[in-house]
């Protein structure tokens, strides 16, 4: 039996008061041992989408700068002022201006507020637990190293699609005959990625906003998610879009039901933007799923990630 999971019910709020980290909880040393253990081929696939200013983002959201910080030719001309040899040596560094939910990305716990209250997940709340430098309760920071058996529901490919309609929403029946389709189920505790093809139209940086938006509002309905959750336990829920759930959504009795539910209500992180293209391509349904989010504080996205799939 999955420690913490209930059929029917979920996850939620049971991991005590000043629990971060939600259902992720439930990952074990025995689990992750399990997951590395159906690696076979040693064969990668890397899941992450490359950005620069130009990269399709939601208006939400900042988009990217780098900016030159220190140029080699300016810091020799500063050394040769102050003279202090450097034998020719200098450096180049960089200031990079990014959103933490740019590129291929996971929600934190604390990205997803509701009520007048704006609390998240565990009750934490705006007017206790966030400051002028970011989040201080269930951070990105306080997620520990994602190491998980996931499974990959192709949704374009059932239905034959290069990528899915604009606002297609993708339910529990779907996902069933999807999963029926590719010979694949889902065991409580693995993480669950949803392919709509949107990140076929990415290219090299995600530059054809077009291209990338139609497709990008297709996803998964409340109750799609609410099944994956609640009837095949997952623990992580993501997808190839920059949201993961339909929009505008078609059920519900919010702006965002699918992250009401999944970060407030259930304390299941989101991962988004992940590229599936390959994985479908070869037919790989299975696979043992590898995130390291970056550890600053305060951020409520793990961004600019280079999540992978190994099999």
């Amino acid at each position: 039996m999955t420690k913490g999971w209930r059929r029917g019910e979920g996850w939620g709020w049971i991991w005590g008061d000043d629990d971060q980290v939600g259902a992720l909880n439930a990952v074990t040393q025995e689990s992750m041992l399990a997951s590395l253990a159906t690696v076979q081929a040693g064969r990668v696939y890397d899941l992450g989408v490359t950005v620069d200013r130009g990269s399709y983002l939601s208006r939400f959201h900042v988009h990217t700068e780098v900016l030159s910080f220190r140029t080699a030719e300016g810091l020799q001309r500063e050394f040769e002022h102050a003279g202090t040899p450097t034998g020719g040596v200098s450096f180049n560094t960089s200031v990079v201006v990014i959103s933490d939910h740019a590129g291929s990305q996971i929600d934190g716990l604390c990205h997803a507020t509701y009520g007048d209250d704006h609390h998240w997940y565990n009750g934490y709340r705006s007017g206790d637990a966030r400051g002028d430098f970011g989040t201080t309760r269930a951070r990105v920071s306080d997620m520990p190293p994602v190491i998980l058996t996931a499974v990959l529901i192709d949704v374009a490919g059932h239905l034959g699609r290069d990528s899915l309609d604009a606002g297609f929403g993708i339910g529990p029946d779907l996902l069933e005959a999807a999963l029926a389709s590719q010979e694949t189920q889902i065991v409580p505790c693995e993480a669950v990625f949803v392919r709509t093809g949107t990140l076929r139209h990415w290219g090299e940086a995600g530059h054809d906003h077009d291209a990338i938006g139609a497709p990008d509002t297709a996803g998964l309905t409340l109750e799609g998610a609410r099944w994956l959750v609640e009837e095949q336990g997952a623990i992580l829920v993501g997808s190839d879009t920059s949201t993961v759930e339909v929009m505008p959504p078609v059920d519900g009795d919010n702006a965002s039901p699918v992250h009401k539910y999944l970060l407030v209500d259930q304390g299941v992180h989101m991962a988004e933007l992940h590229n599936l293209e390959e994985l479908a391509r070869e037919g790989v349904f299975r696979f043992c799923y590898v995130a390291l989010t970056p550890k600053i504080l305060g951020t409520t996205g793990g961004f600019a990630l280079r999540p992978i799939a190994i099999v």
